[in-house]
């Protein structure tokens, strides 16, 4: 029986505005292009789907235009929709701003993705060997925040649970983070995350610290497996065993040199192939690897949901590989 990955984060509308700069505070300026577009959690989903995996979203969704938007995308993509239509609210909607460097700046609403309950996440009926996909956007809001907390402990004891804590976790409270830390296989964050994750459990990442060992520190902090993306720096991988409570493996993985033109959507990228390739049984410097070039050709398009096919990753990965014997399983 084929693995799933359930999403259980936000599918939202994205206005995805593209700017020379960031205005100053009480500046104007006017985007070149832009486009409204399904976004959020879809960009995750929509990476996994097109590196095969089955997908299941136990989110919310509203009625009126942004819900509409949202679920054409996901049927469109082939996702399978548990929860039924929020009758009194529509989907909410974030304001990506993408300027010049390729950096990206949000401002998001909270609408009907907000409104879910245990019994939406029950439906998805997880199955040993299924990964579940978490979002810190989910712990940010006390709706989804109250009903995760209900439902991880009901997981199979053979369910990964892979934990994107987002750009805002240092707004999550701690005792919220420490509960969920207790249930997750794998946390996958950028570096900035890491350092607000590290600081607010009370143990900051000292600032000298190079990759490794931000990754390292990470592990022994959370008791769980890390993935630490550093954009064009690449990612470090620390495989933490739950049984002994220590290291078991590390990795580093360089990133795919590419021209960055839009990093929006690069961290969902990321963690949709990372998704998909846990699922369909690949260990996790693999698929590290593949969620790599994933996210490495997402920079190189526009559009937050630039995932690559399968097709596209297989590709590139032979070279990948050739190219870096001595460091992707050297200690980091």
């Amino acid at each position: 029986m084929k693995n799933r990955v359930i999403h259980t984060g936000q599918a939202i509308v994205d206005l995805v505005m593209e700017v020379g700069r960031i205005p100053e505070p009480g500046g104007d300026t006017f985007a070149r292009r832009y486009e409204f577009t399904a976004g959020g959690g879809f960009n995750v989903m929509s990476a996994a789907a097109r590196d095969g995996a089955e997908v299941l979203y136990a989110g919310g969704h509203g009625t009126g235009p942004f819900g509409d938007t949202v679920r054409a995308a996901m049927t469109a993509a082939g996702i399978t929709v548990l929860a039924p239509v929020n009758s009194v609210r529509d989907t909410g909607f974030c304001v990506a701003l993408v300027d010049d460097s390729a950096e990206r700046t949000f401002v998001s609403t909270l609408g009907a993705e907000g409104d879910v309950t245990a019994e939406n996440y029950r439906k998805a009926s997880p199955r040993p060997g299924d990964v579940v996909y978490m979002s810190g956007y989910s712990l940010l809001h006390h709706a989804s925040r109250d009903a995760l907390l209900e439902w991880l402990p009901e997981l199979p004891t053979d369910t990964t649970v892979v934990v994107d804590p987002s750009p805002i976790v240092e707004e999550i409270p701690a005792n919220v983070l420490r509960n969920v830390i207790r249930h997750t296989s794998i946390w996958s964050t950028n570096t900035r995350e890491a350092m607000n994750t590290a600081r607010l459990l009370g143990s900051p990442i000292p600032s000298n610290m190079d990759l490794a060992g931000q990754a390292v520190h990470l592990a022994q902090l959370l008791a769980c497996s890390i993935v630490l993306r550093a954009g064009a720096e690449g990612a470090a991988t620390v495989e933490w065993s739950r049984e002994s409570q220590t290291i078991q493996a590390t990795s580093y993985t360089p990133a795919l040199t590419v021209e960055a033109i839009d990093t929006n959507g690069a961290g969902d990228s990321h963690c949709g192939v990372l998704c998909a390739a846990l699922a369909a049984g690949s260990d996790i410097a693999t698929a590290v690897q593949r969620a790599n070039i994933s996210s490495g050709l997402a920079v190189s398009r526009r559009g937050p949901a630039t995932s690559p096919t399968t097709a596209e990753i297989n590709a590139l990965l032979p070279a990948a590989m050739g190219s870096i014997p001595d460091k992707l399983h050297s200690t980091v």
